[in-house]
């Protein structure tokens, strides 16, 4: 058997014989090197056990080789941790920033901080851009994680070309800082973003990583004014919320006793907890990795893993502290209390922290294979605080999440594959998500291929669409349990006695026995914290180990992959992985099981006081009686605006029919629409578009069927030629997204059915008289744009370049069904030629195949308009 491998190098020529002894490679030879006298080199080879030999030998030198490296990956880990942790303002951003505002001067001081990202020359910032603001999680690490690599959080929208903020904070918190107190100032910070850009359209757009998601959210539930839409990654609203069998972390706190422990442990810190601590409860939930896979995974690939490894422990090892009231109003409202999802929360001041408050849209960014936050808690807070789809509508919220199949927690907001795709289509998508009509959305994101109609309308390589979806989509993803929710509200009281139990008979022992001293011993002896700095350079039995791995590196040998040697350290890697993963499982199911068992029990039920209270034990938090006067009110004032407006208005309608049927929109279609306000001098602005558009969504919920009967009531004061341009500019926008369903084709010729009646009546207003094109809605878009001169192409309406007033009728019109968004804007108007005016009768077109069944049916006549579309079977009544 042939054995692969390197044989060991020899010394280079006019090398001094006693370096020799100083060369690794070349002791391992004169120890191991296998020889038998009198045997051929072809004849070793042949021989089994000779070559068994050989190949241990090539295995044993590089697994030293490979011990020694590994070992000097770890020297460097803890040198670039103590480097790290000895900076002022630690953070492991990959981009140039610039302070400016510092928490530490507020009224109420905090540690945090806002920073400037400051743009790459060749990538400046666009004023009129929204800005973003990224909030990383306080949650043991350092912050920096949204933004240490160019594929990020930060990156991508950097590269977007928006202005973009960073909120970063110190290892230590200040004294006094309390939650309120980071809330008030994020708060200050989006104050500040928003004056420094008065020309940008729209509100920032904050993105909240794990810890920072809810607490932005709080904060935005707060002061929803200061916000445009909001980015929650990764980030658990609702505490009590899991699938049996797979989220286990959720227990923890039952049967640990509730929070004592964690007030102890800040008593412990001398008023401060250790975030390490919580960095070990993440730790602890894969063994396997956290034990063995990490580890082995950078000693099998330690010539290629180490930047990759150094680059994330950077990150993994900055651990930070949290004050004592700040945890345990963490522990004891949120994780343990779950009061956040039930509004039942309020602030020091008497505010009421309801998320129903909120006005922006919220995108919900998770995933299955997330075993800190899955997707129960990140969508939980949705079914906690409303009953059914009317309660979303009527409170104004834009619901819209995404689940990912399979990355973990950190690769939510860490992952470039995940930066290049979601977060690229959330940020390259913000204005539309901006405008969508209330409700509860779920995201879809598709490869381009060739065959995607319009892919030149959808950004990246990826087209996202919105699906309509209802609570009861979220309920199936939740699995929420009632008889669950009676033990996990067991354990919030029997946490309350635990509590107070502990801070009566216990705290005083220990606040006596503990100096800043000991708190401090305990921080360094940490057993996360401490091997950073034993196996650094100021251990002297460490430093050494540098000019070792250097000397290997010059000499390196590694084995070859089908080593029977190296295959079998694989393949106890593989078995210890395996084992590892067996004990995670059983340790879970018992956890699991034990929880249910202890706190489903009658004497638990009855010690937390639950036996007395039947029903559920969380409450519904209910609807004020002064909100729902004010939507009395409110759908009062819009049913009486049913019949007003113009075209605008109708043309939203038309918009939201169509794509409503369809069971969701398009960035293609939004595209468009973007194209023709980014080029309109006469555009409303984002915020007035907004407006509109959940105007007309509200009437289109509460009344549909008398919302679309009115659309030609709101064309009343339009002009014939302005129906049709709204008409074929609306059909260009809605058929972007090909192919519609059939029921989505259905409401389109119902759309194109009133606007034709409406521009009869038109035309018979104006009497044949001519109209002047000048005068047309929007007119000046359309003639400075792709999108606006193919819709007046199909139109059959042509803008003269002196602008004068035009006979239009005399132009045919386009047949309905043709695809005309599917080709470029060339092949188009090569297809529609302009007819001679004496031309009275059209010339038969061929049309699509979706409309060739309604264009075979026999023509309408009418000496006063031109139809615009083929006419089609209607029903009567």
């Amino acid at each position: 058997m042939a054995v692969k491998g390197n044989a060991p190098k020899s010394l280079p020529a006019g090398q001094p014989a006693g370096a020799q002894d100083d060369s690794i490679t070349s002791l391992f030879s004169s120890w191991f090197k296998p020889t038998l006298p009198g045997l051929s080199a072809e004849t070793l080879q042949a021989l089994p056990g000779p070559a068994l030999l050989q190949a241990a030998y090539a295995y044993g030198v590089d697994a030293w080789q490979r011990g020694v490296l590994y070992t000097d990956v770890m020297r460097q880990r803890g040198n670039q941790y103590l480097v790290h942790m000895a900076k002022r303002e630690p953070n492991v951003l990959a981009m140039e920033s610039e302070v400016l505002l510092d928490g530490r001067e507020f009224e109420r001081p905090v540690n945090y901080m806002l920073l400037r990202i400051v743009p790459p020359a060749d990538t400046p910032a666009d004023p009129e851009k929204r800005p973003f603001l990224v909030v990383d999680p306080r949650a043991g690490h350092g912050p920096g994680i949204g933004g240490f690599k160019p594929e990020s959080e930060i990156g991508v929208a950097v590269r977007a070309g928006h202005p973009c903020y960073f909120a970063s904070f110190l290892p230590q918190p200040t004294p006094t800082q309390t939650v309120e107190d980071v809330m008030r100032a994020e708060a200050r910070f989006l104050e500040t973003i928003i004056d420094r850009h008065p020309d940008a359209e729209g509100k920032p757009v904050v993105v909240g990583n794990c810890q920072a998601g809810w607490q932005i959210m709080m904060t935005a539930a707060m002061r929803p004014e200061l916000f445009g839409p909001i980015i929650v990654a990764g980030a658990p609203l609702s505490y009590w919320a899991g699938w049996r069998n797979k989220n286990p972390m959720r227990y923890s706190g039952g049967l640990l006793g509730g929070s004592w422990l964690t007030e102890m442990t800040s008593d412990m810190g001398n008023g401060k907890f250790d975030g390490a601590w919580l960095v070990q409860n993440f730790e602890n939930l894969n063994p396997a990795n956290t034990l063995w896979s990490k580890q082995y995974n950078l000693y099998s690939k330690v010539d290629t893993e180490a930047p990759r490894y150094l680059e994330f422990e950077k990150w993994w090892g900055g651990h930070v502290f949290l004050n004592a009231p700040e945890i345990q109003y963490i522990v004891d409202n949120l994780f343990i209390g779950n009061r956040l999802a039930t509004a039942g929360l309020v602030t020091s001041d008497g505010i009421r922290i309801d998320l129903r408050n909120i006005r922006s849209p919220i995108i919900v960014f998770c995933s299955k294979g997330d075993n800190i936050t899955p997707p129960p808690q990140a969508l939980g807070w949705i079914t906690d605080l409303y009953q059914d789809d009317k309660e979303v509508i009527a409170h104004g919220q834009t619901i819209v999440y995404a689940v990912h199949e399979s990355v973990g927690h950190l690769g939510i907001f860490v992952s470039g594959s995940v930066a290049r795709k979601e977060h690229l289509e959330f940020t390259s998508n913000i204005d539309m998500i901006d405008v969508l009509p209330p409700g509860i959305y779920q995201t879809e994101i598709a490869d381009k291929t060739p065959e995607t109609a319009n892919a030149d309308l959808a950004q990246g390589n990826y087209v996202l669409s919105f699906a309509r979806r209802n609570l009861d989509d979220v309920r199936q993803i939740v699995q929420r349990l009632e008889e669950d929710d009676r033990r996990f509200a067991a354990v919030a009281r029997i946490s309350d006695i635990n509590l107070g139990m502990y801070r009566s008979f216990l705290r005083p022992w220990v606040q006596a026995v503990v100096t800043p001293q000991t708190a401090e011993w305990a921080q360094r002896l940490h057993p996360l914290r401490l091997p950073y700095e034993l196996i650094s350079d100021r251990n002297p039995s460490i430093a050494p180990i540098a000019q070792v791995a250097e000397q290997v590196r010059e000499h390196r040998e590694p084995v070859a992959a089908d080593n029977p040697f190296l295959v079998a350290q694989q393949m106890v890697s593989q078995a210890i992985v395996a084992g590892l993963e067996i004990f995670t499982e059983l340790r879970d199911a018992a956890v699991e099981r034990t929880f249910m068992n202890v706190f489903g029990s009658l004497p638990a039920q009855n010690l937390a006081g639950l036996g007395a209270r039947p029903g559920a034990p969380r409450k519904h938090p209910g609807v004020s009686p002064e909100h729902l006067d004010f939507m009395r009110r409110r759908q009062d004032e819009l049913r009486a605006r049913i019949s007003q407006g113009g075209a605008r208005e109708a043309a939203i309608r038309m918009v939201l029919a169509v794509s409503g049927a369809g069971g969701g929109l398009d960035e293609r279609s939004y595209a468009m629409i973007r194209r023709l306000r980014a080029d309109s001098e006469t555009s409303i602005s984002l915020q007035d578009f907004k407006d509109a558009v959940r105007d007309q969504a509200l009437l289109m919920l509460m009344d549909g069927p008398a919302a679309v009967r009115a659309i030609p009531k709101l064309l009343e004061n339009v002009s014939a030629d302005g129906i049709r341009l709204t008409l074929a500019t609306m059909r260009h926008i809605v058929e972007a997204t090909q192919p519609l369903t059939p029921r989505a084709q259905e409401a389109l010729q119902e759309m194109e059915r009133l606007f034709e009646t409406a521009e009869r009546r038109a035309r018979r207003r104006e009497g044949g008289q001519p109209q002047d094109l000048s005068q047309l809605p929007l007119i000046d878009a359309f003639s400075a744009t792709d999108v606006g001169r193919e819709a007046l192409q199909v139109a059959g309406l042509d803008l003269p370049a002196t602008r004068s007033a035009s006979r239009l009728a005399d132009k045919p019109a386009a047949k309905p069904g043709r695809k005309t968004a599917a080709r470029p804007a060339s092949k188009r108007a090569a297809k529609t030629p302009a007819k001679p005016a004496a031309a009275k009768k059209a010339t038969p077109k061929k049309v699509a195949p979706a409309a060739a069944k309604t264009a075979a049916k026999p023509a309408r006549k009418s000496a006063d308009v031109i139809p615009l579309t083929p006419p089609r079977a209607r029903k009567r009544g």
